[in-house]
């Protein structure tokens, strides 16, 4: 490699940044372009469906970040990673009737390489664009991710029209449709691995230690850094408690229009596309507004678009209020996940970006388990309300909302820029920081 070619830029006023053209920066968002049809069909739609109704139905009858970062591998491990949740995607067509283990493992499997290729991609932020445009270029991605799984939502259910139409049963179409996924998210990831260059710099460490020992070495001296990287931690605890909602409404909407609202099947499945289409905008607009007024600002924003949504939905009693309150939440959920991302970029040292990123990845997958079970035990207890349930979920965005007011935009950038300085200095005299101390 030439060090003088390739290595990054450094900006007492910024982070390290590497010179990006619109290439690299197309072929980075369309990562977000071609998992989005993942999460869309086999985690939201299609299988999920499958395996509740005909797979089980037939019975009853460590984070790589911090590793990444100091070996300056993201992109082979983001490549391992995209491998693993294709593969495991095209294997569920594999399963049948009955096979509730072989469904379960495979899904479990393609979702924890999903998680890890969403962290590693989410990493490459700090190094190709300078921090004023990391909210605009995470809106980017999330924009075009959402027109990704519409996309490939519209291409599966388009085939489903035609199998039913030819006399195929649901065990003929539904495994083509995974591998139809499979073959989406490989052919448009391909610009990503083609285009998108690895720009970090290996870290000095002590050669004694193995890369697990390294990971987790970086974790414990991130966490006894806290004062330092208190923002940082402050937001990830805000995260953590307003995406426990998210999480709950992404998971729980569609019961709760069908339970509460009446919709089928298909008035489900239209609704979802067109909250794609509403997210796609939201991660858009708040793209540009998080770089022209501040991220902690802009997402108080959208937490109270949350809030107004979540009551929307809450005092709902016909379908056409249904659609209003859809539509908000896809406006807000857009937003939302954008700037969340571009936040905790910026809060992180470039260096320890994939490390950084792997708690915000964290910290997503526990409020994923978080919110919905606050909700199922709620509507258990009070024996099926789900507009009881509900408030719980308007809960989480309010206090969010609170804890918000806690973090120091400005404080917290520049404690990853210091620490970004200190990295630089400890690599250049080859004494390392890891087990330093």
């Amino acid at each position: 490699m030439n060090s003088n070619q390739n290595k990054p830029s450094v900006d007492e006023n910024s982070h390290l940044i590497g010179n990006a053209g619109h290439k690299e920066l197309l072929a980075w968002a369309l990562y977000d372009f071609a998992n989005s049809g993942y999460t869309t069909v086999v985690q939201t739609t299609i299988f999920s469906a499958y395996f509740v109704g005909v797979v089980a139905g037939a019975s009853q009858g460590v984070t790589p970040g911090a590793i990444a970062d100091h070996r300056a591998c993201k992109k082979s491990f983001l490549l391992i990673s995209s491998v693993g949740c294709i593969l495991s995607t095209a294997l569920l067509a594999l399963v049948g009737p009955g096979d509730i283990w072989l469904g379960m493992v495979l899904v479990t499997l393609s979702a924890i390489m999903f998680a890890s290729g969403e962290n590693l991609i989410a990493a490459f932020l700090p190094e190709i664009v300078p921090e004023k445009n990391m909210g605009r270029m995470s809106g980017y991605g999330w924009s075009l991710g959402y027109f990704g799984g519409l996309l490939t939502l519209g291409i599966c259910l388009a085939y489903i029209t035609w199998a039913r139409q030819h006399g195929l049963s649901e065990t003929q179409f539904v495994p083509v449709t995974l591998l139809i996924t499979a073959s989406i998210f490989a052919l448009t990831a391909t610009p990503t691995f083609l285009w998108l260059r690895e720009r970090a710099i290996p870290v000095a460490w002590d050669q004694s230690l193995s890369s697990l020992q390294v990971s987790y070495a970086r974790l414990a001296h991130t966490f006894k850094e806290a004062a330092r990287f208190r923002d940082l931690l402050w937001f990830l605890i805000t995260l953590g408690v307003y995406q426990s909602g998210v999480s709950t409404v992404v998971v729980l909407a569609a019961i709760y229009a069908q339970e509460v609202m009446g919709f089928d099947t298909q008035l489900l499945i239209v609704l979802i596309m067109v909250v794609n289409v509403t997210a796609a905008v939201g991660a858009f607009i708040c793209g540009h507004l998080q770089d022209r007024m501040g991220s902690v600002p802009t997402l108080a924003i959208t937490l109270l678009i949350w809030i107004v949504a979540v009551m929307a939905a809450l005092f709902a009693s016909k379908p056409a209020h249904m659609w209003i309150a859809g539509n908000i939440i896809g406006l807000a959920m857009g937003a939302s996940q954008a700037v969340g991302r571009a936040l905790v970029s910026k809060f992180s040292p470039t260096e320890r970006a994939g490390e950084f990123l792997g708690l915000w990845g964290l910290v997503n997958r526990l409020s994923a388990i978080v919110g919905p079970l606050s909700y199922g035990l709620i509507n258990y207890w009070s024996n099926g309300d789900h507009r009881l349930s509900l408030l719980s979920t308007l809960s989480f965005f309010i206090v969010g909302l609170a804890l918000l007011s806690k973090v120091n935009e400005s404080r917290g950038k520049a404690a990853a820029i210091l620490q970004s300085g200190v990295i630089k200095s400890a690599s250049c005299s080859g004494s390392g920081y890891i087990g330093s101390d």
